[in-house]
């Protein structure tokens, strides 16, 4: 062997010795890995490496090499190269699936192609108590394998992951089961066949500086984590002259210092100096003013021109005491929680109290019989009025804003909880 070859030789050698033992395997097939809880993306295969971000549920990394036990080599979607966990607490992986067909292509095995019209949850099994996988965007493919029912598809996605999405046209467009005489209409409308797209309350605070966001109003609560300055947020109340109690866009809820050396904010209670009966009164009223207001799933919060649930009661309590709500019924239910004023007895609420209700199962008692409600995911939300009514919108065949009596009825067996916002 000349001295060339030889030399050759053992750089290679060096250089394949030198690459971690498990990116060997490059004639395995390619492989993606699904984020399923927010983990560190890091520059360094280590907890010391720095922080490119944070990786959320739902976004998808191309697998470069698995550096250890520990740690995989990955590629985000905007071509950024770093270190992610290889723990299934954090990701999935995924065998590198060919693009599904386009849309309305049906192949031979009876599967049908859809595309996705509007953010959409999918999810592990055909129910809105089932976990979710991610959201799926507009403008993405997914195959159809079936139509579990009148609401649920069975579908794989872009990653080859199996889940369940909704068969409303509001969020696929598809021609699949195009003869099926079933429907979508379960007699509730529109907002009962999806789930609401989350409308981050508008923020009230910015950070100014670092400051430690905490379980409770004490330097001795445990800290949840540290804001970061210019992170906005919205301040639900001011519960002592050093504590303020706030929601980051999240959804999640703590404490924060009152000093301005960290927070600065435009916050004002002015509804907290009225009478609760007038309070509620004045919502009231500013509620009845939208009645006949058409109904449109995912309406615009910038306008009064159509309303869903949570939209409606955000700009009723807006308008009649200048209140500022989150904007979706899942983060007005924790609001509402947060404020520490519920009760799961409709009966024990008080005019003007907001009401959560489940998903929509059947129209009898017995189709919610032994459900665990505390479990439930609230996507429905409307103000009571008293003498077992509720004002809210929920439908375009019902005729947007409305009044109706839920004692008795579907909504009634449906209420989760209910409560003050003051």
């Amino acid at each position: 062997m000349n001295t060339k070859l030889l030399a050759l030789f053992v750089s290679t050698a060096i250089s394949i010795s030198a690459l971690p033992i498990y990116a060997l395997a490059a004639a395995a097939p390619a492989q993606t890995a699904l984020i399923v809880q927010t983990v560190n993306f890091r520059d360094q295969p280590s907890t010391n490496g720095k922080r490119i971000r944070y990786l959320q549920p739902g976004e998808t990394l191309e697998i470069i090499s698995q550096y250890n036990s520990s740690w995989l080599q990955a590629k985000d979607a905007n071509g950024q190269t770093g270190y992610v966990s290889s723990s299934p607490t954090y990701i999935q992986l995924q065998q590198a699936p060919a693009a599904p067909p386009s849309n309305g292509n049906t192949n031979s095995n009876g599967s049908s192609s859809g595309k996705i019209i509007s953010s959409v949850s999918f999810r592990t099994g055909p129910s809105t108590d089932a976990s979710r996988i991610r959201y799926l965007s507009a403008g993405e493919s997914v195959q159809i394998l079936e139509k579990v029912n009148s609401y649920w598809y069975k579908v794989t996605d872009k990653n080859n992951v199996t889940g369940y999405i909704s068969t409303s046209s509001q969020y696929i467009d598809t021609d699949f089961g195009q003869n099926d005489a079933d429907n979508n209409d379960n007699g509730a409308g529109e907002e009962e066949a999806g789930e609401e797209a989350s409308f981050p309350a508008p923020p009230n605070a910015t950070a100014v500086s670092s400051v430690s966001f905490r379980t409770g109003p004490d330097t001795d609560a445990s800290r949840i984590r540290y804001l970061k300055a210019g992170e906005k947020v919205l301040i639900i109340s001011k519960t002592s002259d050093y504590w303020y109690k706030i929601q980051d866009q999240n959804g999640v809820v703590g404490y924060v210092s009152t000093s301005s050396s960290y927070i600065s904010t435009t916050f004002t209670e002015p509804y907290k100096q009225l009478d609760p009966s007038i309070a509620a009164q004045r919502v009231i009223d500013a509620g009845m003013r939208y009645l006949g207001t058409p109904y449109e799933f995912g309406s615009s919060r910038s306008n009064t021109s159509t309303f869903d649930c949570s939209d409606f009661v955000k700009q009723a309590y807006q308008d009649g005491i200048g209140q500022q709500l989150p904007g979706d019924s899942r983060s007005q239910a924790s609001y509402v929680a947060a404020v520490g004023k519920t009760s799961t007895d409709w009966h024990q609420l008080k005019r003007g109290d907001l009401m959560f209700f489940m998903s929509y199962k059947g129209s009898g008692a017995a189709s919610y019989a032994g459900i665990d409600k505390s479990k439930e995911t609230v996507t429905h939300v409307g103000i009571y009025l008293g003498n077992g009514q509720v004002l809210h919108t929920y439908s375009q065949a019902s005729g947007g804003v409305r009044i109706d009596s839920f004692a008795g009825t579907a909504w009634e067996y449906r209420f989760i909880q209910g409560g003050s916002t003051y």
